[in-house]
């Protein structure tokens, strides 16, 4: 009785996975950077508003990508649908270790 519930929330966990093709590893930033010099905006302290992604990889290394501000909402989605499914496949994971236990 236990697994078969334990079966039936798995699929319904599995039901609810976001799209796999739009998910985005990484972290979003929101940066101002400043030219050191022949830039008026940066010369009265204001500085630019950039949008950064940042992926870390194994080695300790990085990537940033600059991001187009219209392009944040999609980036900012594909985010959260990767946390969506990695949270997800966790409590799938969860389930599969109660169904390789005995009753």
């Amino acid at each position: 009785m236990k697994q078969i519930k334990a079966i039936e929330a798995r699929s319904k966990l599995a039901a609810h996975l976001p799209s796999t093709t739009e998910i985005l590893r990484g972290s979003l930033l929101h940066r101002h950077i400043r030219h050191r010099s022949g830039c008026a905006v940066c010369a009265n302290g204001e500085g630019h508003s950039v949008w950064v992604l940042t992926v870390s990889y194994p080695g300790g290394r990085t990537k940033q990508f600059s991001l187009r501000p219209q392009i944040v909402p999609t980036v900012q989605q594909w985010l959260a649908n990767y946390q969506k499914l990695k949270a997800t496949l966790e409590r799938i994971c969860e389930l599969n270790h109660q169904l390789l236990r005995p009753e």
